[in-house]
């Protein structure tokens, strides 16, 4: 099994202790393997560690684990780095979500304004971590949950030649939205997504076999005025019958934008604002459980459940172990690997991994009903990883005006001045001025 030296950015988030103990839960895998965690905030970080080190010493690995505030010190002779950070925590995730709603513009994480926002914020700290790899880690491989995870290797992977690998679970999970709301089993469909991250559609659908397509158009006649039926899953449901593509489940924001605008606009918290709620008792927790004798982490007190990152972990896993896996992972679509897209374009696709690396599946072409709005957002994407490594304000206002959420420049305009002066702290100066 691979001995290696991983580092963690963002080890003392409030998903690092789920994170390590996904880990840990395949230590055996690692034996021999040092883990240093790095973050800015020296408390959370050391909570993590103690949490790590006695599920580390409960299971009898022989895993070091170490933690740092310093990045540069932490990263030295570093195999794998996972990164997964939030720069300006969930206060700035509620401006991201807040902002745009007074503009009558969807606020959201990964999507629209908030999204772009988050990038630039993002790649602000990473052209300091390529720094550091390149200086005292140049062997290093980034294996990315930093979101817009899209974006994020879209700036890397065409910026600068360390190898990057993002990951989200989304081409695993997005599919059961539409099967659940007609009332199909999962483990008798064969759902094949491509596309860019949150923004991918199946090219291939099948249930036992067959098209699935005639299955979900006979739930929707059936279902169409159920009112039991969650409204998410609805609208997927919907959407998979008129585009004859199963969706993911962001596409809501594009399909069904005003009635989920007035929804956001209506609410008295946004998501950010609920989760900062949690978060106290999340980290009440999580020290408790730095203390306990066999730490048992609580799904219902802990940021995303028990076991988090595990999508990265299994690529890494695949990698270092050679221990061939079919997983999604975002890469360049270089040579064409999703008709459509040019070869620079980071696109979100299955992969076979295995030590010697991570090797896209051939991929069908989209249907034509969802390439445009596909091709739109992977152009967005490519705009918003160029303004945010190397941009103007005025390169950020071109990127910000060509996302499908943004309705129009003069509104891309004002939402980038009042977004960029909220979080000038976590900016670069060329945006600003």
């Amino acid at each position: 099994m691979a001995s290696i030296k991983l580092v963690y950015i963002g080890g003392g988030s409030s998903r690092g202790a789920g994170t390590m103990a996904s880990f840990l839960e395949r230590g055996e895998h690692f034996r021999g393997s040092e883990v240093v965690l790095v973050d800015l905030d020296p408390q959370r970080l050391e909570i993590v560690r103690r949490m790590s080190q006695r599920i580390a010493d409960n299971k009898g690995l022989d895993i070091a684990i170490t933690a740092t505030t310093d990045r540069r010190a932490g990263l030295r002779d570093a195999d794998a780095v996972l990164t997964s950070f939030r720069p300006g925590n969930f206060e700035a995730r509620a401006l991201d979500e807040r902002i745009p709603l007074k503009h009558g513009v969807i606020g959201q994480e990964t999507q629209g304004p908030g999204g772009f926002f988050m990038a630039l914020r993002s790649l602000n700290q990473f052209t300091g971590i390529v720094d550091d790899i390149k200086a005292v880690a140049p062997k290093a491989v980034i294996f990315n949950y930093t979101n817009p995870v899209n974006i994020v290797s879209q700036a890397v992977s065409r910026f600068t030649d360390v190898p990057i690998y993002s990951m989200c679970e989304g081409l695993m999970y997005f599919p059961n939205t539409t099967l659940r709301a007609a009332r199909l089993d999962p483990a008798r469909a064969r759902i094949t997504m491509a596309g860019v991250n949150h923004n991918g559609w199946s090219f291939e659908h099948l249930y036992d076999g067959a098209d699935i397509m005639p299955l979900l158009d006979r739930a929707w006649e059936e279902r169409r005025n159920d009112p039991s039926m969650d409204i998410l899953e609805r609208r997927m449901l919907e959407l998979a019958v008129t585009m004859r593509s199963v969706p993911a489940d962001y596409f809501q924001y594009y399909y069904y934008g005003p009635e989920i605008l007035r929804e956001l606009q209506g609410a008295r918290l946004t998501r950010s604002e609920t989760i900062m709620q949690a978060l106290p008792d999340y980290w009440q927790h999580y020290t408790e459980q730095s203390f306990a004798d066999v730490p048992d982490l609580d799904p219902n007190r802990s940021r995303g459940g028990i076991h988090e990152l595990e999508l990265a972990l299994d690529v890494m896993d695949a990698y270092y172990n050679d221990t061939p896996q079919r997983l999604p992972v975002n890469l360049p679509n270089t040579g064409g690997i999703l008709p459509g897209f040019d070869d620079d374009v980071v696109v979100e696709v299955w992969c076979q991994v295995d030590g010697s690396g991570v090797h896209p599946e051939p991929q069908k072409p989209l249907p034509h009903t969802v390439r445009g709005i596909t091709q739109q957002l992977a152009e967005y994407q490519y705009l918003a990883a160029e303004a945010a490594w190397i941009g103007t304000r005025r390169d950020a206002i071109a990127a910000l005006a060509a996302n499908p959420l943004v309705p129009g420049l003069r509104v891309a305009e004002e939402l980038f001045d009042e977004m960029a002066a909220a979080h000038a702290a976590y900016l670069p100066e060329r945006l600003l001025r």
